[in-house]
């Protein structure tokens, strides 16, 4: 296993990601054992400005870490998942997308595992990839944001999370499948 520098632990950008988790059982707490909306809303707010950034000082101050590579990506599902949870108390359909999130995470998670071990790994997120993230948390922080939307609007904003995010795993599924097969090619010769 890879040891991490001081340095590297103690990025500006890293601490950000760390942050970031920090404030999932803050925003948890407000939204489902408080039942403050608008004040969740804001840690929620908080918490994306600092993803929004670190990955911009990371690159302006050259300070990308393969700590921060692995840490940025966990923060955000930790986040989505922590965000649809709170949600599901409220809205029942969000079950359903929390379940499709398993099996798409669980799924790059297995073949970025099996093509590790082969010796091969997905450089960054792919242009789909980008996209089912940044419509996942548009969608959840708006659910966030607006707690009196209506139940269609709810459920139609749900709908298109999930079709968003089968279209990412419809896509990723030949690259694994093509990355598996060069990597199979390589081990045979």
């Amino acid at each position: 296993m890879k040891r991490f520098s001081k340095k590297e632990i103690f990025s500006i950008p890293n601490l950000m990601g760390y942050f970031r988790i920090l404030m999932i059982p803050v925003f948890c707490y407000l939204y489902i054992g408080k039942k403050m909306y608008l004040e969740a809303s804001a840690v929620v707010l908080l918490s994306s400005l600092t993803d929004l950034f670190d990955g911009k000082i990371a690159r302006k101050f050259n300070m990308v870490t393969e700590l921060g590579k692995l840490l940025d990506p966990v923060a955000d599902k930790m986040t989505h998942g922590a965000l649809a949870l709170c949600l599901a108390v409220r809205y029942p359909l969000m079950w359903a997308l929390i379940l499709l999130l398993i099996v798409k995470e669980g799924y790059m998670a297995v073949m970025g595992a099996v093509l590790l071990k082969k010796g091969k790994k997905l450089n960054g997120a792919m242009w789909f990839g980008k996209v089912c993230t940044a419509v996942l948390f548009a969608g959840l922080l708006m659910l966030f944001l607006f707690p009196h939307l209506p139940l269609f609007w709810v459920n139609s904003l749900i709908l298109v999370m999930m079709a968003v995010m089968i279209f990412a795993l419809l896509n990723y599924i030949p690259v694994f499948r093509q990355m598996k097969q060069e990597a199979d090619r390589q081990s045979g010769e």
